[in-house]
């Protein structure tokens, strides 16, 4: 008997750096995904499941450029002298998309739900996230969309708008219902950053924050607050539990 579960574990990693993060995660990810299939098997011998855990990370990265399992390696402008003046990292990693930013300033989410206990859709998933960022953004009074064909957030989106500009990037991967990745939202991010890379592949549109958008730097833990209520209401989670968690990259 499947065992749904939409207690979900919320935890701020604060600052961290992009490995430590990915690591993490990985962690969390493969133990899901090993009890999936240790579920299998114990429904095979008719003995009881046990049931899948779920996480929403929050954090922020040093600077760090990532690409995606789709992305082309020159979409990134720098070369190796180019990224250590600048003080970036760069990672090839194993989501979807293709490259972007991550930086102070800016709000990386990482859900690491099994889908099992919500719903086995991965677009509506991918809907919800962009779902949350666009009910965010309209409670500081902006308005906020899609563009046909392309994943994100954006401003300025519809057919048509003369600025489109993107101002929350998403790459996630899934495995037998589990995700990891996520979404990264613009809040108080230094954009010249994006000037170095081409940002998803997409030459001809604009990127933007959240601070570019209202004129002023804004309180990032509460623009986090946000994001996290809608999450919450649009995923229909259950708070199992709320921490402020360091990490290292030994777990």
């Amino acid at each position: 008997m499947k065992l749904v579960n939409k207690k979900t574990r919320i935890e701020d990693l604060g600052m961290v750096s992009y490995k430590t993060a990915w690591d993490y995660q990985t962690a969390i990810f493969t133990k899901s995904v090993n009890l999936k299939l240790e579920n299998r098997r114990r429904e095979d011998r008719g003995e009881h499941t046990i049931s899948t855990e779920n996480y929403l990370l929050f954090c922020q990265h040093p600077h760090v450029y990532t690409l995606g399992k789709s992305g082309e390696e020159n979409h990134l402008l720098l070369n190796q002298t180019g990224l250590e003046a600048n003080g970036v990292e760069f990672f090839k990693i194993n989501r979807g998309g293709d490259i972007t930013y991550h930086g102070p300033g800016q709000i990386v989410g990482y859900p690491i739900l099994d889908l099992d206990n919500f719903f086995t859709d991965i677009h509506k998933y991918m809907r919800y996230i962009e779902e949350s960022i666009i009910l965010t953004l309209s409670d500081y009074g902006l308005k906020a969309g899609r563009v046909e064909g392309l994943t994100g957030v954006w401003l300025d989106f519809e057919p048509g708008a003369k600025n489109p500009r993107k101002i929350c990037a998403i790459g996630v991967k899934m495995s037998r219902w589990v995700t990891m990745h996520g979404f990264a939202f613009n809040v108080n991010t230094d954009l010249t950053y994006f000037d170095h890379i081409v940002p998803c592949g997409i030459n001809d549109k604009a990127v933007t924050s959240l601070e570019k958008e209202l004129g002023e730097p804004q309180d990032l833990k509460e623009v986090q607050n946000r994001v996290k209520f809608h999450l919450l209401n649009l995923f229909e989670m259950e708070v199992e539990s709320e921490v402020k968690k360091t990490i290292n990259i030994n777990y």
